[in-house]
């Protein structure tokens, strides 16, 4: 039998939301470097919000953590995404690459998939 509230521990996800356009021509990224602007942004988003009881099961899952990785066509669509997560209070960080000013990527902190999904359900899987 599972532990009372492991349900709601296991729902838990990570969203991140990383711009298709940084790997295709013109920019034309290399695959590490766009991969790094994702793993720096969840990073980011989760100490910055390390003391959140969502972000504290959420990292207790080890193994098991969930986490989604989506695709912003462009720069403008991933900050017009952050800005109506502002919007609706929800945690998140953008990772804004330096020297060249540029965002990149935009992580949420962990939380259950019902209370944000709606916000990212226009977005499709990065492939």
């Amino acid at each position: 039998m599972a532990a009372p509230g492991a349900a709601a521990v296991a729902a838990l996800v990570q969203y991140v939301v990383l711009r298709g356009d940084l790997g295709r021509p013109p920019r034309s990224w290399p695959l590490g470097a766009v991969v790094a602007q994702g793993c720096h942004a969840a990073l980011a988003a989760a100490h910055a919000h390390r003391q959140h009881p969502d972000t504290r099961a959420y990292l207790e899952l080890g193994g098991a953590m969930r986490t989604v990785v989506l695709e912003a066509p462009d720069e403008a669509a991933l900050t017009a995404l952050a800005e109506t997560l502002k919007q609706h209070d929800i945690d998140h960080e953008v990772w804004t690459e330096q020297p060249e000013n540029v965002a990149t990527c935009l992580a949420l902190r962990p939380y259950p998939k019902d209370q944000v999904h709606q916000h990212l359900k226009k977005f499709k899987l990065l492939k």
